[in-house]
């Protein structure tokens, strides 16, 4: 692996561990949904594991490990609204974004720079070029969720 690629995986992780402790709020503030929100603390960390998953599925055309459920539960479109008693606590989906990137730098690591069709949206064509992507999604959710928490004390 390129130092480059370490350099990116190192940052990601910084990037996931700040956004984590952002999010280290209770159960009960991690289902609050402010007025003028469509979602929850929890609903984002779902958000931002399920997306770079899908991203890299979209792009690859090969299967994520993506669990069962979770598209619908934290996809596009989605919301809090379409949790059942099946869907993660905000403790769980913290262990599984925890873990996600030292996945992912495991299955794909080797293959960052292997070009693919490019993505329809953001015409992206290396999973390289996904994860630096991932930066600016994980940071939008960061700020919804410094936005909630901001609504929660008050």
């Amino acid at each position: 692996m390129e130092q480059r690629h370490d350099i990116l995986f190192n940052q990601l992780e910084d990037f996931r561990g700040y956004l984590l402790k952002v999010a280290n709020v209770s159960e009960e503030e991690g289902e609050f949904v402010p007025k003028g929100f469509k979602n929850n603390i929890r609903w984002n960390l779902g958000h931002v594991y399920v997306e770079l998953y899908m991203w890299i599925e979209t792009l690859t055309k090969e299967k994520a490990s993506i669990p069962q459920h979770f598209n619908e539960w934290f996809g596009w479109g989605s919301s809090p609204e379409h949790f059942t008693d099946e869907t993660p606590s905000l403790e769980d989906l913290k262990v599984l974004l925890k873990s996600q990137l030292s996945d992912i730098k495991k299955t794909y690591g080797e293959r960052l720079e292997e070009v693919f069709s490019p993505t329809e949206m953001w015409e992206m064509s290396t999973i390289e070029q996904v994860l630096r992507w991932t930066t600016f999604h994980e940071g939008m959710h960061l700020q919804a969720i410094l936005d909630i928490r901001k609504c929660i004390k008050a």
